[in-house]
């Protein structure tokens, strides 16, 4: 009789992959999860793809199917805006099928692999960094009877420690990888389309051509993650993945997941050339540093398909970009790159963000004016400052008390930390300077004038969110200045109503 083959479960939680503000409405696939898979196939392992999120499946279902199939492992992509979803489908996973082993990767747990397997019991391991070598040596000492401790890139549970084997060394050819395992995704139930403005509604695909980035800002956690060194794939190698969306999924759009898509402009102009000489007719968004772009590059990009420019400015403010977040990007040269977006047809999208440390109303006021400045020449987007495990805001969130002694990124509802997963996932919010209710004036603010948030779509979602008295005055606080700023519309007044107004530094016109 021959012996069962060995089975490998990769899912993404019901509460999906992408933070809310981001999503944008659509579903694509964790490519992470995907190339995992490809790897695993390589190795002749019976590999599973379970996007609990596209496929509708609720707990009871996910249950129902683990007990059914039996695998060995199954291994859950966390992210820190939706880690509890992540948490409970283990625990499903462990209760479904005792003898499976549950591990968790994803960008969450590299800073926080300690703290989750202390916390959760019914996760038996966490891959630490890169996954594609660490599942497959994981997947052999399973089989061959082998000790986790000869696996590098583990943390994982030794009696009642925590255990964590030697660090694994990034991949430094990423031209080594397969191409992602698509074909084991249900692609028919997924929401990939985007919307290109003169072309209509197309199928798109997203994509991820190289990890790391070369900078520090102060919120990210990328360099914790993929590090400070960036790899790409050679442009050839991305043409090749282009083309094959195009042929096998029909792809005419893509979402490029890049954290810089510009590092390397040389590299960059590269891929543009090809797309052109090979004449892949694909639109692509990006998002690159406006410090590395100039505007012949940017021709370029255009030239070859982009139709959609992503980038942060962060804040009008240029004490806070240098001093506190330690981005060398201006204003200035953000609204540069602006003009140039809309001289060459295409739509710029800008991001900002509030309450960054030692951020004065006025500062976070100026960048206000500065979005309702430009609102009509491009696509803004906003967001309340995150504190992500691994980051330096962490470190500066714990030492100023904003993250209590006894924080736990495992644990729910710890006295003062700020979380509105309705709206921003279930992240800290960083609060330094500014009161909460100028805060909620901003983004308020921001959403009116922009238009992209449907406030009375979001209250089933608030409602649900609701775990404690503080949430409950946080969100009365927040309806408070809704009404303030509806009733300052009404009655023509300058609709601030916490904070003095102040002139930007920087004057910006509209044409």
């Amino acid at each position: 009789m021959s012996k069962r083959p060995f089975k490998v479960v990769l899912a993404v939680p019901p509460g999906g992959y992408l933070a809310e503000r981001w999503a944008q409405g659509q579903m694509m696939p964790a490519l992470g999860l995907s190339y995992l898979a490809a790897v695993l196939e390589q190795e002749k392992v019976e590999v599973q793809l379970l996007p609990c999120h596209v496929l509708g499946l609720s707990w009871g279902q996910i249950r129902e199917e683990i007990a059914r199939d039996k695998p060995d492992m199954v291994g859950i992509t966390t992210t820190t805006e939706n880690r509890f979803f992540s948490f409970r489908l283990a625990e499903i996973a462990k209760e479904a099928h005792p003898p499976a082993c549950v591990v968790l990767g994803g960008p969450h747990m590299n800073a926080t692999a300690s703290d989750t397997l202390i916390h959760m019991r019914a996760v038996d391991v966490v891959a630490l960094g890169e996954g594609e070598d660490t599942i497959v040596d994981l997947v052999k000492a399973m089989r061959e009877g082998g000790h986790l401790s000869k696996v590098p890139g583990l943390a994982y549970r030794d009696g009642e420690n925590v255990a964590m084997t030697p660090q694994r060394p990034l991949i430094p050819d990423l031209d080594r990888l397969p191409l992602p395992a698509r074909h084991l995704e249900p692609w028919d139930r997924y929401n990939c389309r985007m919307d290109v403005p003169g072309e209509g509604i197309l199928p798109a695909a997203n994509m991820m051509t190289s990890r790391g980035c070369p900078f520090s800002c102060n919120f990210c956690a990328t360099p914790t993650n993929w590090g400070r060194k960036v790899r790409g794939f050679s442009p050839e190698r991305v043409l090749s993945e282009l083309e094959h969306l195009v042929q096998r999924y029909q792809v005419q759009v893509v979402w490029f997941y890049d954290d810089t898509f510009n590092y390397n402009p040389q590299r960059l102009d590269r891929i543009c050339d090809l797309l052109v000489e090979r004449n892949l007719d694909i639109k692509w968004y990006c998002e690159i540093r406006v410090d590395l772009l100039d505007k012949a590059s940017l021709e370029k990009m255009v030239r070859s398909g982009c139709y959609y420019l992503g980038f942060g400015v962060e804040t009008a403010s240029e004490r806070i970009s240098r001093e506190i977040i330690g981005k060398k990007a201006s204003l200035k040269k953000g609204l540069e790159v602006i003009d140039w977006c809309r001289e060459f047809g295409i739509t710029a999208n800008p991001f900002f963000i509030f309450s960054h440390p030692t951020e004065t109303w006025s500062e976070a006021v100026q960048t206000m004016e500065v979005i309702e400045a430009i609102k009509d020449r491009c696509d803004v987007s906003a967001s309340i400052l995150h504190v992500y495990p691994g980051t330096p805001l962490e470190v500066r969130a714990r030492r100023e008390g904003q993250l209590p002694q006894d924080f736990s990124w495992s644990l729910r509802n710890f006295k003062h930390v700020i979380v509105i997963p309705a709206a921003q996932g279930h992240v800290p919010l960083y609060k330094d300077q500014l009161t909460w209710s100028q805060i909620c004036e901003l983004m308020l603010r921001f959403s009116q004038s922009t238009k992209k948030i449907s406030l009375l779509k979001k209250v089933p979602k608030v409602l649900k969110s609701l775990y404690s008295l503080a949430d409950v005055r946080r969100y009365l606080i927040m309806l408070w200045v809704f009404l303030l700023l509806k009733a300052s519309r009404i009655f023509g007044s300058s609709g601030r109503t916490f904070g003095r107004q102040s002139k930007p530094s920087l004057r910006v016109t509209t044409p």
